[in-house]
């Protein structure tokens, strides 16, 4: 706060100077007869070499766009959904209420998914950003080169029904190359794949710990416990199984197992 405060009174210390000298310069009035000479604003879409690029205005407001969706990129482009619904999914599975927290949960999936995207994201480098920043290419190549990677990747692993219904819906006819697919029909088909793959994981992952509660249900209804509840006993041995298997070793292996080698 002591900071903030610092920076706004430095701020309105410069601007009262140069408020001072501005008034201070004399001001030379016009001839008669004598038009006043209007500054000339000019926008230039394009560079001076003729390759078609943006200019700097409009290209920082690209950017900043790019930077407000990255999140949404993230999510949507990415193995990303697949990890952390898999691991909230574990998490209620065990019943454990607050442990791991959920920052870390997330934290673990983001790195999970720079991991499984490295390789995708360091052609989408090689291919794409390097050759633009040499200038080798337009900006709309740049562009190009970028996401297809990103295409294929989604491409891998959406299914043929999941992209049917989005070209349907979008009443286009399904083109005969891969490469004419629009990514705005790519992305929500390839989102709505993953959601189906990692409920299908986290019904596997419920299974095992379902079958020990209604052990431990039975167990105690038989002993005649009944105000016990199923829950106190059988948390612990939950986590005890888990940690006997090596469970987040397990769930790991086969999650980038799925992603790494298909």
């Amino acid at each position: 706060m002591q900071k903030l405060i610092k920076y706004i009174f430095i701020g309105i210390f410069i601007l009262t100077l140069c408020f001072d000298e501005a008034k201070a310069q004399p001001t030379s009035k016009p001839l008669q007869g004598q038009q006043v000479q209007l500054p000339q604003i000019s926008v230039t879409i394009g560079n001076k070499e003729g390759k078609g690029d943006l200019a700097v205005g409009i290209q920082i407001l690209l950017l900043i766009t790019v930077l407000t969706l990255a999140p949404s990129i993230l999510v949507m482009m990415t193995c990303f959904t697949r990890i952390v619904i898999v691991l909230h999914f574990l998490k209620q599975a065990l019943g454990t209420q607050t442990q791991p927290p959920n920052q870390l949960l997330v934290s673990l999936a983001l790195f999970l998914t720079f991991f499984v995207m490295q390789p995708v994201l360091d052609r989408a480098n090689n291919e794409g950003i390097q050759p633009y920043l040499r200038e080798e290419i337009t900006q709309q190549e740049a562009i190009t080169r970028i996401t297809n990677p990103f295409r294929e990747f989604m491409l891998k692993y959406t299914r043929q029904e999941d992209l049917a219904l989005f070209l349907r819906l979008s009443g286009k006819d399904r083109p005969k190359d891969a490469s004419e697919l629009s990514i705005w029909t790519i992305i929500p088909a390839y989102t709505l794949s993953e959601l189906r793959i990692a409920f299908q994981i986290g019904f596997l992952l419920f299974v095992p710990f379902l079958v020990l509660d209604m052990i431990i249900a039975s167990v105690l209804m038989s002993l005649g416990m009944f105000l016990l509840p199923p829950q106190l006993i059988s948390l612990p041995l939950k986590i005890l199984l888990f940690v006997l298997v090596d469970g987040w070793y397990l769930v790991i292996d086969s999650l980038l197992k799925g992603l790494l080698t298909t």
